[in-house]
């Protein structure tokens, strides 16, 4: 990986104490952790790859000068001491990945705050306000279905029904794995901490999309990151020979799905350009070839960085499923399983990143949503966020092929550290 990074890349950008050979021996060093089989990264929550990659990180902020603590929930932080205030300001990411993920999602996000860190170091500057690069735990969700797990615990933001309700491919509840980690849900309640002195948190990530590439720009400022609403919805017909009941005498339910799913797909653009619907799993009984379907039943993931027209696209889909039940003379059920408020990056946060994006690249940033969740979703509850896309090619994630040239890398690292300078300075 090291090799492909440095092959194409623009050595004049290594400048300000900022390092691209740093950055993409440090990508590569965490890149062999948990390392499949394609050429992925493995690295669950939880998992002795999350926490050799934590410690490895843990060991690149002592050497950068960062005071090194590990909380109850196995979030990692890394502090800078301000000089003249106890407001503070962080910026980061996560470590673990899916099961046969990228080398970048994530990792990226942590290793460009430790940059800035290190340029810090390297340029003798101390910044007016303390500084804290975090590692996140088990962001993605992959072993418990269920992420932003480290987010979560820091800002209070769960319940504990909900995490003793969890189990891992392996029966393990969520309590047995803290434990096998020498941490309990005591410690985990622990790691909540008081947002009164911090004043804002940036995430970098890769896009995850491709309107970056086509915009043929390295770096993105996020507009807000999307909540998602998820429904079930069942619709039950009768089952029924396909051979012996005619075409005008049928209750479909695989028929009235059809077209339900047809139409969400149009439903999303008469409400915002920035909503998404999507129909990812239906299951079809009884599922035989010479049987009409009696019932199906689907998931619909609804998303908008804005939740008014989230939840107006929400009501819609749902009297859409009504109003096609009904015709077809089927019953219908449909529950809304998740609600998650989406987070709007403030104007003026908007406007910093901006300016940073500007400063360095000389040109204006595009400004784009967010559609997948991130820690700075959960941390925006508290504090005011920001959020940097590098351009990722193809826009694939969560797969193997993941890659953002190293150019991109160091371009968006430049861009974050002129945004935290602005940030961390005496006057926010």
């Amino acid at each position: 990986m090291y090799d492909h990074l440095m092959n194409s890349y623009d050595k004049s950008l290594s400048h300000s104490g900022v390092s691209g050979e740093r950055l993409a021996k440090r990508l590569h060093a965490v890149s062999r952790i948990g390392l499949t089989g394609d050429d992925g990264s493995r690295r669950i929550a939880f998992s002795p790859e999350e926490q050799q990659a934590k410690d490895l990180v843990k060991d690149w902020m002592k050497k950068a000068g960062l005071q090194v603590t590990q909380d109850g929930a196995g979030n990692v932080i890394g502090r800078i001491e301000g000089k003249s205030s106890t407001a503070t300001v962080m910026s980061g990411s996560h470590l673990d990945s899916v099961p046969n993920g990228g080398h970048f999602d994530g990792p990226l996000g942590v290793l460009a705050a430790l940059e800035v860190a290190q340029s810090w170091k390297d340029e003798n500057i101390v910044p007016e306000k303390s500084y804290e690069v975090i590692v996140f735990t088990d962001e993605e969700g992959a072993r418990f279905n269920s992420g932003l797990t480290g987010s979560q615990a820091m800002t209070g933001e769960w319940t504990e029904e909900e995490k003793q309700n969890l189990r891992d491919e392996n029966g393990l509840t969520f309590e047995q794995v803290l434990e096998e980690n020498q941490l309990s849900l005591q410690t985990f309640r622990e790691a909540k901490r008081s947002f009164d002195n911090i004043e804002a948190f940036v995430e970098v990530h890769i896009e995850q999309g491709k309107k970056l590439e086509k915009a043929d720009l390295p770096v993105g400022v996020v507009q807000g990151i999307a909540g998602p609403s998820w429904l079930n919805v069942s619709f039950k017909g009768a089952a029924g020979h396909a051979g012996n009941t005619p075409m005008d005498d049928r209750q479909d339910a695989l028929v009235a799905a059809g077209k339900f799913v047809s139409l969400v797909e149009k439903l999303p653009r008469k409400f915002n350009r920035t909503c998404v619907a999507t129909v990812g799993k239906l299951e079809v009984k009884p599922n035989g070839v010479n049987v009409i379907p009696g019932e199906v039943n689907l998931t619909v993931d609804i998303r908008d960085i804005h939740e008014d027209t989230r939840d107006t696209l929400r009501d819609a889909i749902m009297l859409l499923a009504k109003e096609i039940a009904s015709a077809r003379k089927i019953l219908i059920e449909v529950e809304e399983i998740m609600n998650v408020a989406p987070v709007q990056v403030t104007k003026e946060m908007q406007q910093k990143a901006s300016n940073a994006a500007e400063t360095v690249l000389n040109k204006k940033p595009l400004f784009l949503p967010s559609g997948a969740g991130h820690d700075a979703m959960i941390i925006g509850r508290k504090t005011d966020v920001a959020m940097l896309f590098t351009r990722s090619k193809d826009g694939v994630s969560h797969n193997p092929a993941e890659w953002s040239s190293l150019n991109d890398c160091v371009e968006t690292v430049h861009v974050l550290k002129v945004l935290l300078e602005d940030l961390c300075s005496a006057s926010k």
